[in-house]
């Protein structure tokens, strides 16, 4: 390895080496209160390191200069693509690190004595996604998953209740499992294409084979199709996501929240890289498995949302939904890219609205999240019923989390309203209105099950007259998150500057 090749680990690195120091420095200091501001300055350097790299380039929102930082042929070339697309989930993991940790450090005390287990796996599973997110090649892709899942399994079960534990067990299971699909798909994909590379693979579709089989070979296609069940997991997409409202229901709420935005954005991120760079160029048509992917999200999601009356487990099926609006931008990528008889051709209005929709996603439901967790600290409950005139004694917490669950809706100016109409928008252009209005008709059924919990906690009676004191770390978080669901929605250009250039580089305009 050189020192250029350190230079592109160094993001993941620092990560990684203060989740480590974490771990080390509990063992050792009485002062638990200096783990997590040590979290905070391992997000701190490690996003100064991301900038750094993006300066490097030449342009922070995507002007002229280097389409990416390369190995000069150290152990990293062909595994890892130091891109703006690469940087643009460096940035938006390590946001949602940072905050989540800030939104902790209350919440830490149901963790005696495990506070430095639990923030060094949270920078342990982020370092997985980064990577995730930079992962050129089947086999770091599936390390990259692994160092993702496994911490997630661990502190999905770290209160040791008996819904903590059954979160935990579930999600190591059905993540093993569907980690096990997955490298079996590839294990299809390679020994077909005679490449781990996605430019291997690319390259292999460039050669003639069967026509009148997609891809060339069933092996092939079955290959596809699992690894793309493999990344249906990650992203809580129907009809994979059995795993979420339970995992929801009894992980620790932080982790819920990081899981929620931080997971889902890796796991985009990777499939978008993987069918930009490895399978765009064989002339098959994605778009119509997407868009009933889409749709079956939206669909299962908001239907099963209706009846629930635990905030956590409603808002599980709430990010199945959404995952299907933002794979509406994946089937636009899709069928932008498919022309019949022409091959595929490049555009960047699909997968950009997919990066758009997930920045602005990361804002509207951590604002949720972080309400929630402040709440929950209080009053040990996540039923809805319990919400009951929590404007009468926290009116920055009701404020916030109504401002929250409108967002979610889709209501202007919010971010999501902008980000559901930018990947509407791109579903119309690629030839999918019907998929618009499928996510325009359960935009408007969401709208009732969010709505109740604004109701409840304006119009019902309070059950207690005990008010709810927000600690100043997390009341800092949810600011900075609130005011941000509301300045995209507000200004929206230079995060839609930035998910364009993060695009150029992924498709390699100059490919």
């Amino acid at each position: 390895m050189t020192l250029h090749d350190l230079y592109l680990l160094s993001p993941y690195v620092a990560t990684a080496g203060m989740g480590i120091l974490v771990v080390l420095l509990d063992l050792v200091t009485p002062r638990k209160s200096l783990l997590a501001a040590v979290a905070v300055l391992g997000v701190l350097v490690a996003g100064a390191l991301t900038l750094v790299q993006l300066l490097d380039m030449g342009g922070i929102l995507g002007g002229p200069g280097l389409p990416n930082l390369v190995s000069d042929g150290g152990v990293l070339a062909g595994s890892l693509s130091v891109d703006r697309f690469a940087l643009f989930f460096n940035f938006l993991i390590l946001a949602a690190l940072g905050l989540v940790v800030l939104a902790s450090t209350d919440y830490l005390r149901r963790m005696p004595g495990h506070q430095g287990e639990y923030l060094g796996l949270l920078l342990f599973s982020a370092t997985g996604m980064m990577m995730l997110s930079a992962a050129t090649e089947l086999i770091t892709i599936y390390i990259a998953l692994e160092l993702t899942t496994l911490p997630l399994a661990a502190l999905a079960a770290f209160l040791l209740t008996g819904r903590s534990t059954e979160a935990g067990m579930k999600y190591l299971i059905i993540g093993a499992i569907s980690s096990a699909v997955m490298l079996y798909g590839m294990a299809l994909v390679f020994g077909f294409t005679g490449s781990t590379s996605l430019e291997g693979i690319a390259a292999s579709f460039r050669v003639p084979a069967q026509q009148d089989v997609p891809f060339g070979s069933y092996a092939m296609l079955a290959g596809v199709a699992l690894m793309l069940a493999g990344f249906g997991f990650k992203i809580a997409a129907a009809p994979f996501q059995m795993w979420v409202p339970d995992v929801y229901e009894g992980a620790p709420v932080p982790v819920v929240a990081f899981l929620s935005v931080a997971s889902k954005a890796a796991g985009f991120a990777v499939l978008l890289r993987v069918f930009y760079t490895g399978f765009l160029d064989y002339d098959v048509d994605w778009g119509a498995l997407l868009a009933i992917l889409a749709a079956a999200s939206m669909t299962v999601g908001n239907l099963a949302a209706l009846g629930q009356s635990n905030i956590r487990r409603l808002l599980g099926y709430s990010t199945i939904a959404h995952a299907g609006y933002i794979l509406v931008g994946v089937a636009a990528v899709a069928g932008v890219a498919y022309s019949p008889g022409a091959g595929p051709a490049f555009t960047t209005f699909g997968p950009s609205s997919v990066l758009f929709y997930l920045a602005a996603y990361l804002a509207a439901n951590l604002t949720a999240f972080i309400a929630i967790i402040a709440i929950s600290n209080r009053i040990e409950s996540d039923r809805i019923s319990d919400y009951a005139g929590l404007v009468r004694r926290s009116p920055f917490l009701a404020i916030t989390l109504a401002l929250a669950l409108v967002a979610l809706i889709g209501v202007p100016p919010t971010s999501i309203f902008i980000a559901k109409l930018y990947v509407f928008t791109a579903a119309v252009k690629s030839g999918l209105a019907w998929l618009a209005l499928a996510g325009v008709i359960n935009s408007v059924i969401s709208a009732y099950y969010y709505i109740r919990i604004v109701r409840v906690m304006f119009l019902d009676a309070p059950p207690s007259a005990e008010r709810i004191p927000v600690p100043v770390p997390s009341r800092v978080a949810l600011a900075v998150v609130a005011i941000a669901t509301v300045a995209i929605g507000v200004a929206p250009g230079l995060l839609l500057t930035a998910a364009e250039g993060a695009v150029k580089a992924l498709a390699g305009v100059a490919r």
